[in-house]
């Protein structure tokens, strides 16, 4: 596991196997993987209209692709549920051990806990208020999923109250969600249940080999972002409005073509991008402003640390000039360089993006007041 502190290596480990607790049958292996550095925020989307009757809505979020070293966009999407009665616990990353972990999602009757994340439509950090089954069938509620009483009648509406929006993706760590299991979450856990379907699995699948789902492509924001039907990525699929937060790719690894970080190059911090500003509009003048003037200062104590810590890097470099430094203390010291520029740099993203919560207004993925 010492592996996941390698400035050079994408920081990936494929670290357990288990299974998961059943009942009366076996259930899917829960596949665990760690990460050493957290996924982007969760971006804002409307959601695709229900395409029929039985259809049970499964949201988007960010996995992981160990052979492009990069986080990828799985679009929210409609899936028939496997059995009458079962409910969809979407997966989540949490923080453990020094590393970001995978938790993957599987149905049950009941919902589990899903690390707090609001993930909208229904999944608003606890539990589901989207529908629910009765007699055989599923009742969707309207105030937060997108359904056509025309071609589905068991509808009802009941109002929600959600004001507090977060788009964090990740629970606990720097950051992140601070949510934990409830008694009625670890009893859901224990309940017999199944992992993801076969059309889940293919939608998966086809979200990891399209290039425009790779985060260090479209930086948060997915030109597919939620489909209608799985693995359909053009008939009613939706394109993120705007993406949750600023992201940045990792520092440890290359950024696609038109990324904005410094990529495998940034060893040192005169080697990453400059600090991108961030246009508030939040629809209160007063509120922009206030969050501009708190930008501006947090840019500039950002660029203090970058410019101190090139100096730093610059006066060892010196030094090992002035001993003859060989390749080997070279290379030791240029290592430990893009370490310190890597950690500077992922506790800076971390930090406009907690800034940039502060003023995110209710988006329109079923995360507002309703």
């Amino acid at each position: 596991m010492r592996k996941l502190l390698s400035p050079r290596n994408v920081l990936f480990a494929l670290i357990v196997f288990a299974l998961s607790a059943a009942i009366s049958t076996p259930s899917q292996a829960q596949i665990r993987i760690s990460v050493g550095f957290g996924p982007p925020p969760l971006p804002v989307y409307e959601q695709p209209i229900c395409p029929g009757d039985g259809y049970l809505w499964t949201p988007g979020y960010w996995a992981w692709d160990a052979d492009i070293d990069d986080y990828y966009w799985i679009p929210g999407t409609w899936i028939l549920a496997p059995e009458v009665g079962f409910l969809w616990t979407p997966p989540y990353w949490g923080w453990a051990d020094g590393a970001f972990i995978f938790y993957d999602g599987y149905w049950g009757p009941e919902v589990g806990f899903y690390g707090g994340i609001d993930y909208g439509f229904g999944y608003f950090g606890e539990g589901f208020v989207g529908g629910r089954w009765d007699g055989g069938h599923f009742f969707y509620n309207r105030a937060v999923l997108n359904v056509n009483v025309e071609v589905i009648h068991n509808v009802y509406n009941e109002r929600v109250e959600h004001t507090v929006v977060n788009h964090v993706s990740f629970n606990g760590g720097p950051g992140g969600i601070t949510a934990r299991p409830r008694p009625q979450d670890e009893a859901a856990a224990r309940e017999r249940h199944i992992g993801p379907v076969a059309a889940q699995t293919e939608h998966r699948n086809a979200a990891r080999g399209n290039p425009e789902l790779r985060a260090s492509a479209n930086h948060g924001k997915p030109a597919v972002a939620a489909t209608a039907r799985p693995g359909d990525f053009k008939s009613g699929a939706m394109a993120a409005r705007e993406a949750g937060g600023e992201y940045t790719p990792h520092a440890s690894r290359g950024a696609a073509p038109g990324g904005n970080a410094g990529g495998a190059h940034a060893n040192h911090p005169h080697d990453l991008a400059p600090i991108e500003r961030i246009t508030p509009n939040t629809g209160n003048a007063k509120s922009d402003k206030k969050y501009q003037e708190q930008q501006d200062k947090l840019i500039a104590k950002q660029n203090k640390e970058r410019e101190k810590l090139q100096q730093q890097q610059e006066k060892e470099h010196a030094k090992l000039a002035k001993q003859n430094a060989d390749e080997a203390r070279k290379q030791q010291v240029e290592q430990r360089h893009q370490q310190q520029t890597e950690q500077l740099e992922q506790r800076h993203v971390q930090q406009r993006q907690q800034l940039q919560q502060r003023y995110s207004p209710p988006p329109a993925r079923g995360g507002g007041k309703k």
